[in-house]
């Protein structure tokens, strides 16, 4: 996903273009956490308005925790739940 630290990832740049109004990011993405792309997005003006969904394998409430800290608006466990899936797309 990521050629080197300097460069932007695809994702980034897709984003901005396409300006969803939700993204579903997994947080264990290679080259770049989906903290990391939470930030990133967050920080890109065009996508000040979408709502970002952390997919995560772990949900203690450090993970929910770190995934706020990180700009999430919601953190899902996989597998996500289909109930859990349209509060969050209801809510966009």
């Amino acid at each position: 996903m990521i050629a080197s630290r300097r460069c932007r990832p695809q994702a980034l740049d897709r984003a901005a273009a396409f300006r969803p109004d939700i993204a579903f990011l997994d947080i264990g993405l290679p080259g770049m956490t989906g903290y990391d792309l939470a930030r990133r997005l967050r920080e890109l003006p065009a996508l000040q308005k979408l709502q970002r969904v952390a997919l995560a394998g772990y949900g203690r409430a450090e993970d929910k925790s770190r995934a706020r800290a990180a700009g999430f608006d919601a953190h899902l466990v996989k597998p996500a739940e289909l109930r859990a899936l349209q509060e969050v797309l209801a809510q966009a």
